[in-house]
């Protein structure tokens, strides 16, 4: 998994945003990031099978590396939503841009704790004839993670989040189908995302 996000977070963050959500609002989110049980996840590797043919999910150790994807995009996202808090400077956040960036904690900590419960039953998780290949999955969410990360306006990206919740919530029902149509709703909004106007992120600190 890549690096927390709360490191990002620094004493000059506090009172970034009036009458709305601030830093130290946001920041205990990412004690859930260490809440990932890492001899589950240890124990789900050890016993893994390949990661070879079955398709996407077929084994224990694709659905860790599933669950390591979710956590680096809750880390992405978490680190963007502390960017445009500071990017205000103390001024007062737009209440519609507060609204985003609620939503967007709250979609952060579902996503966590989807990951951390695939982290502790990898087994349970395990699908046969997904008919989607791994490598699809993971290019998916590395690059979910990676559009979190560059966004200019963080409203933008509630669509992709909100995919990913899909696929999360999918896997936990243990269906193929509903997972496919998750990934197909997480394409869509990456590819709608590719096709806006760039838009410069705001100032990182």
């Amino acid at each position: 998994m890549q690096e927390s996000s709360h490191d990002k977070t620094s004493p000059s963050d506090a009172g970034a945003a009036q009458d709305g959500i601030t830093p130290a609002q946001a920041a205990p989110a990412t004690s859930a990031s260490a809440a990932a049980p890492a001899n589950a996840r240890g124990d789900a590797a050890r016993t893994a099978h390949s990661a070879g043919g079955g398709g996407g999910l077929s084994s224990m150790q694709q659905v860790v590396e599933l669950a390591d994807g979710l956590s680096t995009i809750a880390d992405r996202l978490h680190e963007r939503i502390l960017r445009e808090i500071r990017s205000y400077d103390g001024r007062g956040v737009p209440v519609p841009v507060q609204d985003a960036m609620r939503r967007l904690l709250d979609d952060e900590m579902v996503l966590r704790q989807r990951a951390n419960t695939l982290y502790a039953d990898a087994a349970a998780f395990v699908i046969q004839g997904l008919g989607q290949p791994q490598s699809r999955l993971v290019a998916l969410t590395a690059a979910a993670a990676e559009k979190i990360r560059r966004i200019g306006v963080i409203g933008e990206v509630t669509g992709l989040v909100g995919g990913l919740l899909s696929l999360a919530g999918a896997v936990a029902i243990g269906q193929p189908t509903p997972i496919v149509l998750a990934i197909e709703k997480i394409q869509l909004h990456s590819t709608t995302l590719d096709a806006l106007t760039p838009t410069p992120p705001t100032a990182a600190a």
